[in-house]
């Protein structure tokens, strides 16, 4: 259960990070609600998989997945820049968080 409230985390901080492009600086009050609302959930989630997971793993996967997320819908959703050296970078963070998972003990 650890594993699917790191990646709902992981996802919900690709949420919040996002939302804090649209807040405008928090004067936007719908979005800074939700955005503020996603960290929240993001935080619970990633505080409820430390139980059972090593910090260090832990906290890497959720970031690397809001990099990852967070990298891919300004490529796709803001027209942001898509360089293949981008690109490359993303997949070895990637890597990263795969290998990571792969290398954690089994509890």
């Amino acid at each position: 259960m650890a594993w699917f409230y790191l990646v709902a985390a992981g996802l919900l901080e690709i949420v919040w990070a996002a939302g804090l492009k649209h807040t405008r600086g928090f004067t936007r009050l719908w979005p800074s609600i939700g955005t503020v609302a996603a960290i929240i959930a993001s935080l619970a989630l990633l505080a409820l998989a430390l139980r059972s997971l090593s910090l260090g793993t832990a906290y890497a996967i959720w970031t690397g997945i809001g990099i990852v997320g967070t990298t891919m819908f300004g490529m796709i959703v803001l027209n942001e820049d898509a360089s293949p050296v981008r690109i490359a970078c993303v997949v070895l963070v990637l890597t990263g968080i795969i290998g990571l998972k792969l290398a954690a003990p089994t509890r």
